[in-house]
C-alpha cells in the first residue's frame, strides 16, 4: 500500500506535508521513499517516526540516497527507527550533497559516536542544516555540544545570507525603480524637449513663412508705390505742360488782345479781378487742404499714438505670455488665430488696396483721357481762333477802304464776339482751374494712400519686429529649459553615482563580513581540527583506561578466586581441624 500510495505522489506538486508515522515500513517502504524524493519537488515535510527503517540496511541506503539527490525537502523525523551508526554514516553522505534540509530529527536511535562523528564531519560541508536532534543515541555530550554549535552557525549563517539577500533585493529594487523612474523622467523630458523644438520649429516656420510674404507684400507695395510715383510724375509733368500750354495760351491771348482791342483792357481788369477772386479761391482752397493736411497730421499722430499703445498692448501681451509659461499652448492657439486674422487682413488689406489701386488708376485714366480730350478741344478751338483772326485780319484789310460804318458795325460785332470769346475763355480757364483742382485732389488721395501704405507697411515691420522678439523669448525659453533639463540629468547622474558609492560601499561591508565569516570558519575548522584531535587523543586514553581497567579487573577477579580457593582451603582445614580434635568428638556426641 505504502508503494502505491508514494508511486502517485512522485508526480504530484500539491502535497506539501506527508505523516507516515508508525507504519512499519521495510525494505520496500524505503525504496519508494527514495524514489519519491528523487522525483517529487513539492514535499516539504516529512515523518517517519517509528518505522524501524535503520533495520533494512539495503533500503535505508536507497533512501539517503534520494535523500542526497532531493533539494526541496526541509524538515525530516526519523526518531525511533533504529538507526546505527552506519546508517548515520549514510545519512551524513546524504547532507555533504543535499542543500535544502533545515531540520533532522534523530532521537532515540542507536547512532553512538562513530555516527555522531560522521554527523559532525558532514556539517563542515553542509551549510544548511540549522537543527540536528541527536539526545538519546549515546553520543558524546562534547560531539553534541559542537553539532548545536555548527548548527547555530549555520543559522547565523543562513540569517546573515536572508538579511544580505533581503538587503541586496531590496537595494536592487529600489535601484531599478530608480533607474525606471530616472529614464520615465529623462524620457519624459526628452518626449518634452523634442515636443516643444518641434512645435518652435513649427511656429519659427509659419512665422518665418509669415515674415517671407510680409517681405514679399512690402516688396510688391514698394513697386506698386514706385509704379505710382512715376504716374504721379507723369501726371505732374502733364499738369505742368498743361500749364505751360494754358499759360502759352493766355499770352497769346493777351497778345492778340492788346494788339487788336485796347478797349478790352477794362473787361481784362475784370477778368483780372475775377482771377484774384479765382486767386482767392485757390488760397482759400490751399488753406483748406492745409487745414485737412494737418488734420491728416493729427491723424497721422493719433494714429502713431495708438500704434505706440498697441506697440505697448503687445509688450505687455508678451510680458505675460513670458510670465504665464503654463499657458502656452493657449497662447500658441492664440497666436495661430492672430496669425489667420492677420492673413485675412492682410487679404482684406491687399483686396482693399487692389480695388483701390484699380480705382485710381481707372480714375487717372479717365482724368487722362478728359485731359485729352480737353488738349484736343482747346486746339480745335486755337486753331479755329487762328483761322477766325486770319479771317478778321483779311476781312480788315479787304475792307478798311469800304465805309467807317461797316467799321463800326465791325466793332460792335468784334466787340460781342469778343465778349463771347472771352466768356467762352473763361469758362475753358474755369473748366481748366477745376480740372487742376481735381487734379490736385487726385495727387493729394493718392499721397494720402501712399502714407497709408507706409503707416501699413510701418505697422508690418513693428508686427514683424514683435514676431521676431517672439521668436527671440521662444529661443531663450528653450535655451532655459535645455540648461534645466542638462541641470536635472547631471542631479540625476550626481543621485546615481552616489547610489552606486553607497552600494559600493555596501559591498565592501558585505565583502568584509564574507571575509569575517571566511575566517570564523577557519577559526572553527581550526577549532574543530583541536577538537578532534584532542577527541583522537581522549578516546586513546580513555581505551587504554579500558584496557587497564579490565586488566584490573582480570587481576581483580583472579585474587578472588584465590581467595575463595584459599578461604575453601582454610574451610577444609578448619574443619579437619574440628573433626580431629576432642572438642569436635564432644559437639559429635551431643
Amino acid at each position: 500500500g505504502v508503494k502505491l500510495l508514494l508511486h502517485g505522489l512522485c508526480s504530484n506538486t500539491t502535497v506539501k506535508s506527508l505523516d507516515l508515522k508508525g507504519n512499519n515500513l521495510r525494505t520496500v517502504g524505503a525504496e519508494a521513499l527514495g524514489k519519491l524524493l528523487r522525483q517529487n519537488k513539492s514535499i516539504r515535510s516529512l515523518i517517519l517516526e517509528w518505522n524501524s527503517l535503520g533495520v533494512w540496511e539495503e533500503g535505508f541506503s536507497f533512501f539517503c540516497q534520494g535523500l542526497g539527490a532531493n533539494n526541496f525537502l526541509q524538515r525530516l523525523d526519523l526518531r525511533n527507527n533504529q538507526i546505527n551508526h552506519q546508517g548515520a554514516g549514510e545519512l551524513a553522505m546524504a547532507l555533504k550533497q543535499n542543500t535544502s534540509l533545515q531540520e533532522l530529527d534523530l532521537r532515540w536511535n542507536n547512532i553512538g559516536l562513530l555516527g555522531g562523528r560522521a554527523l559532525l564531519n558532514c556539517l563542515h560541508s553542509n551549510k544548511t542544516l540549522k537543527r540536528l536532534e541527536l539526545a538519546g543515541n549515546n553520543v558524546p555530550s562534547d560531539i553534541l555540544k559542537a553539532v548545536e554549535q555548527a548548527t547555530d552557525h549555520n543559522q547565523d549563517r543562513q540569517t546573515i545570507l536572508r538579511e544580505t539577500q533581503n538587503r541586496a533585493h531590496i537595494l536592487s529594487k529600489e535601484v531599478l525603480s530608480l533607474k525606471d523612474e530616472k529614464t520615465k523622467q529623462f524620457l519624459d523630458l526628452m518626449d518634452t524637449i523634442d515636443k516643444q523644438r518641434e512645435e518652435i520649429a513649427r511656429s519659427g516656420s509659419q512665422l518665418q513663412e509669415a515674415l517671407d510674404e510680409q517681405h514679399s507684400i512690402m516688396n510688391s507695395l514698394k513697386a506698386k508705390l514706385q509704379m505710382t510715383e512715376a504716374a504721379l510724375a507723369l501726371s505732374e509733368q502733364k499738369v505742368h505742360n498743361l500749364g505751360e500750354l494754358l499759360n502759352a495760351t493766355k499770352q497769346e491771348q493777351t497778345s492778340m488782345a492788346e494788339c487788336h482791342f485796347t478797349e478790352l483792357q477794362q473787361q481784362k481788369q475784370e477778368g483780372a479781378d475775377r482771377e484774384g477772386k479765382l486767386l482767392r479761391d485757390l488760397s482759400a482752397a490751399s488753406e483748406k487742404n492745409l487745414l485737412l493736411r494737418n488734420q491728416v497730421d493729427e491723424l497721422e499722430k493719433k494714429c502713431k499714438v495708438q500704434q505706440d499703445q498697441l506697440f505697448q498692448v503687445k509688450q505687455d501681451l508678451t510680458n505675460t505670455t513670458a510670465e504665464l509659461k503654463l499657458r502656452a499652448v493657449q497662447a500658441e492657439e492664440r497666436l495661430e488665430m492672430e496669425k489667420r486674422r492677420f492673413k485675412q487682413s492682410l487679404e482684406d488689406v491687399e483686396s482693399l488696396r487692389l480695388k483701390e489701386v484699380d480705382h485710381m488708376t481707372q480714375h487717372i485714366e479717365a482724368s487722362e483721357r478728359s485731359m485729352q480730350d480737353r488738349i484736343q478741344r482747346l486746339e480745335a478751338i486755337r486753331m479755329a481762333l487762328e483761322e477766325e483772326l486770319s479771317q478778321v485780319k483779311a476781312a480788315a484789310l479787304t475792307e478798311r477802304g469800304q465805309a467807317e460804318e461797316e467799321l463800326l458795325k465791325a466793332r460792335n460785332q468784334a466787340r460781342l464776339e469778343e465778349q463771347q470769346r472771352l466768356e467762352h475763355l473763361e469758362e475753358k480757364l474755369r473748366l481748366m482751374t477745376e480740372s487742376r483742382d481735381e487734379a490736385q485732389n487726385c495727387c493729394l488721395k493718392q499721397k494720402q494712400m501712399v502714407a497709408e501704405a507706409q503707416a501699413k507697411a510701418n505697422q508690418l515691420s513693428l508686427h514683424a519686429e514683435g514676431l521676431r522678439r517672439r521668436l527671440e523669448e521662444l529661443q531663450q525659453d528653450l535655451n532655459s529649459k535645455e540648461e534645466e533639463k542638462v541641470t536635472e540629468v547631471n542631479k540625476v547622474k550626481v543621485e546615481l553615482q552616489e547610489q552606486i558609492g553607497h552600494l559600493q560601499a555596501e559591498r565592501t561591508v558585505q565583502g568584509g563580513l564574507r571575509e569575517k565569516i571566511a575566517a570564523l570558519e577557519r577559526q572553527l575548522k581550526a577549532v574543530s581540527s583541536n577538537h578532534r584531535e584532542a577527541l583522537l587523543d581522549k578516546e586513546g586514553e580513555i581505551s587504554m583506561l579500558l584496557e587497564k581497567l579490565r586488566m584490573k579487573e582480570a587481576d581483580i577477579s583472579r585474587m578472588r578466586e584465590e581467595e575463595a580457593q584459599r578461604a575453601s582451603f582454610l574451610q577444609n582445614a578448619i574443619m579437619a581441624y574440628v573433626q580431629g580434635s576432642p572438642l569436635g568428638t564432644h559437639s559429635s556426641r551431643k
